[in-house]
């Protein structure tokens, strides 16, 4: 019987679905036009308060279609079954005012006969995550052609709310005795409590009588952005999202860790046999998935009415000190440790063939499931979970007999996999926000690793429509709360010059020109008549050190900071480089005349001679590798003298000190000062994640007692294992000229490929035979770089002799 509840469609395990963007243009009416379809919901509900809600329609097809493409949107999340499968869940993260839909082909599961389309839409409402967005439950279905408008929402629908859930809201800082508690700043949504008994089963299914259901109530037009003659008011403004579906993956369990109040004798729960625990028993398992990942778990199980059974997820247990603070230590161990984290709870009805499975993904490495019978026993009869992600395919590799780089390549791809959704994430466990300081990083890991820029393109797009009249952008968006760390405004500049030189899109780089402009507008507003930015107003974060106050750089009793400073002379420099190849000269003269002023005043202001180093403030007595790192990287020094620097910065240990998040710019400028091939002698931090257990890449360098243990803006090495020690650079916009100028440092033979808008570059090197193999695209050229020597490459296959 447990095989039968599978087929039914409610286990999202069960189906794979890579629903893409399809390429064809939408009809024009879609997009200037008020649409057929209306904005339904369940009449007589609260469409502002929590709840979770079933939508049904039936229609018949006289024959198979070959294509059957639909619009699909609703507020707050929805999925979508097709004669009992799951093919789609969304709608991608955006505002009110860009609120996306999915395009989605059907026909795959629509057969000749009787159809039926069931959606389940949810609005966690005052409970929801930080970066939801909501005017009011709703759902929304077009059809993209006059054969498909048959599912067209209006009022021929059939719904129902589903009275069985509640959410169990989650502590967002501090210990709540209401709520549960975590450790740390939380804002990723509630758990649910559904009681099976109020459960509505097989709803999906095409034989579910929904006679007693009501007809859908409509609350809206359906409109488009660019709807013309009409305004659409307080509603949702549509837009097609520009991303695939995401990815649905089967996982088992792999190991069972504890189990108290019960023993268990088979391989559960890696092979999923059913185990019983008996009635008035307590019964705790402790699953371990051996390293961290984003899924929904599901749960099979019969009888033991009215038994209790509780998950608790977590990415490590804690321990406490003597002193009573908490750390992780070590993520293999959980003797003498416990366990908090975010919860489900599920009350059974006692019948046969339940099943649960979440609404929104979790995330986890270990899961207690706790069981509380009554008078009737319970059987387990399966747990597993199904992983769900961005897309991603892998197309950059290395080969090396290197044991910890590898280590360390497979450590920061699979951070990056789990903080990338339908957007970038700061983590996923906590927090789920897209902030553009970690996905400068993300995105380059990105174009480095797969060659797929649509994740890339939706958060920039994200970011430019999060712009404030004044001109600077939000730190983090989506974001109900507003944010503002002006450091990440300024970011978000050079991450679009990154797309600029690596991504394919010259017309998408042109249109985000005007909002560069505006952002160094606003920051010319805060400086003073010696050129210098002073009292920057709100979080100007740079990086978690623990000498900094929440993460910002000293400040001088002018009100002015070196780093402060030097990020605006980068940004100056990233928007000269960006109206030159893509906007107006006027402005990049403008931009260049600013900056070679402005590294004039930096290097007066800071410079300390006696040191040889930038101070962080005009009193000169504080000095960082982050100042020191960003004054080269911006060109304030130049010649031996950026190699002293660069020296410097490994050497003086009395430099405060970089975490695993602004080490990528500290990397890059030590290889910038002629160091690259010591390279592989700069990752101690990443050893440590390794040696300390950890499956993906924490949050800071704190890595015993960090909050998050996934955060992607520590997955640098996977961008400068190709950059740096293969030496792949891209050299001029739209990565239509390569440079090529490896630092092997121990490496005597390594290869690798990565992936390129028209191909993919791939290097061989062979000191030992004294020699390198370059492969570029056929239509592309470039230069190789070995011991100051340079050699022209072509398209097609290179070989060098290295002398």
């Amino acid at each position: 019987m447990r095989n039968n509840v599978c087929v039914i469609g409610i286990l999202i395990a069960l189906f794979l679905v890579k629903s893409n963007v399809f390429s064809q243009e939408i009809p024009a009416e879609y997009i200037q036009k008020i649409w057929p379809a209306k904005w339904i919901s369940v009449p007589k509900t609260n469409p502002t308060a929590y709840g979770v809600y079933l939508f049904r329609k039936q229609f018949e097809l006289k024959e198979s279609p070959k294509n059957f493409r639909v619009f699909i949107s609703a507020d707050n999340k929805y999925k979508l079954f097709v004669n009992n499968k799951l093919v789609g869940i969304g709608p991608a993260k955006g505002d009110i005012g860009h609120w996306n839909y999915d395009i989605i082909d059907l026909a795959p599961f629509l057969a000749q006969g009787k159809n039926t389309i069931a959606v389940k839409v949810w609005n966690e409402a005052e409970a929801r995550p930080e970066f939801q967005f909501s005017v009011k439950t709703a759902l929304v279905i077009q059809g993209s052609n006059p054969e498909t408008q048959v599912i067209n929402t209006n009022n021929s629908w059939k719904c129902v709310q589903d009275n069985s859930y509640e959410p169990l809201l989650v502590s967002e800082f501090m210990p709540d005795p209401a709520k549960v508690n975590v450790r740390g700043y939380y804002v990723a949504g509630p758990g649910e409590k559904i009681d099976m008994s109020q459960h509505i089963k097989g709803w999906e299914d095409v034989n579910f009588d929904d006679g007693d259901w009501k007809n859908a109530q409509i609350v809206a037009p359906a409109m488009s952005q660019n709807t013309i003659g009409l305004d659409a008011g307080n509603s949702w403004r549509l837009i097609p999202s520009i991303l695939p579906q995401m990815e649905l993956t089967q996982q088992r369990f792999e190991k069972l860790r504890k189990a108290e109040g019960i023993t268990i004798s088979n391989n559960f729960p890696k092979e999923g046999n059913t185990i019983s625990i008996p009635a008035n028993t307590i019964a705790t398992l402790i699953l371990d998935q051996t390293f961290l990942t984003n899924a929904y778990p599901t749960v099979l199980f019969s009888g033991g009415k009215d038994a209790k059974l509780s998950l608790t997820y977590a990415e490590a247990f804690y321990t406490k000190d003597k002193s009573g603070s908490e750390e992780k230590g070590n993520r293999d161990e959980i003797e003498g440790k416990f366990m908090v984290g975010r919860k489900d709870i599920i009350l059974s009805n006692g019948s046969q063939n339940q099943s649960f499975t979440t609404l929104a993904y979790r995330t986890f490495r270990y899961v207690e499931v706790k069981i509380e019978t009554k008078d009737t026993a319970l059987n387990l009869e399966d747990i597993f979970s199904t992983f769900t992600g961005y897309p991603f395919q892998q197309k950059a590799k290395l080969n090396t007999d290197k044991v910890e780089i590898n280590q360390i390549l497979n450590l920061g791809w699979r951070t990056a996999r789990l903080c990338a959704m339908d957007t970038y994430m700061d983590c996923p466990y906590y927090e789920q926000l897209q902030y553009i300081g970690d996905t400068r990083i993300q995105a380059m890991v990105t174009l480095y690793n797969t060659g797929d820029d649509r994740l890339v393109k939706n958060a920039l797009n994200l970011m430019d429509n999060s712009r404030k009249p004044e001109g600077i952008t939000a730190s983090r968006y989506p974001s109900v709360n507003q944010q503002i760390i002006p450091t990440f405004s300024l970011w978000y500049i050079g991450m679009l010059h990154d797309y600029m030189m690596y991504g394919s899109d010259s017309t998408f780089v042109q249109n985000k020109l005007q909002g560069t402009r505006q952002i160094i507008n606003y920051f010319e507003g805060f400086r003073d008549k010696e050129g210098s930015l002073k009292n920057l107003p709100n979080w100007f974060f740079v990086d978690w050190v623990k000498k900094w106050n929440r993460g910002m750089p000293p400040i001088g009793k002018d009100g002015s900071s070196a780093l402060l400073d030097l990020q605006l002379l980068l940004a100056y420099k990233y928007a000269a480089d960006l109206e030159k190849h893509k906007g107006m000269m006027a402005f990049s003269n403008l931009y260049e005349k600013q900056a070679k002023a402005f590294s004039a005043i930096i290097r007066k202001k800071y410079w300390d001679d006696s040191k040889k180093l930038f101070a962080d403030t005009p009193e000169k007595n504080i000095f960082s590798q982050h100042t020191n790192a960003l004054a080269i990287l911006a060109g304030v020094v130049s010649g031996v003298e950026t190699q002293a620097l660069g020296k410097l910065l490994l050497s003086d240990k009395t430099l405060t000190e970089g975490s695993i998040y602004f080490k990528y710019y500290i990397h890059q400028a030590l290889t910038k000062a002629g160091l690259g091939s010591d390279y592989s002698n700069w990752l101690s931090i990443w050893h440590k994640n390794i040696e300390l257990g950890m499956t993906t890449l924490g949050e800071d360098s704190e890595v015993e007692e960090t909050r998050s243990d996934c955060h992607a803006w520590g997955a640098s090495p996977n961008i400068e294992f190709f950059r740096v020690v293969l030496g792949i650079e891209s050299a001029s916009p739209n990565f239509k000229t390569v440079k090529i100028e490896p630092h092997l440092g121990g490496n005597r033979k390594i290869s690798g490929e990565m992936p390129h808008p028209q191909g993919m570059i791939s290097v061989a090197y062979d000191l030992d035979k004294s020699e390198a193999n370059i492969n570029l695209p056929k239509n592309v050229s470039g230069s190789f770089v070995w011991k100051n020597k340079g050699y022209k490459l072509k398209g097609g296959g290179n070989a060098i002799r290295l002398n």
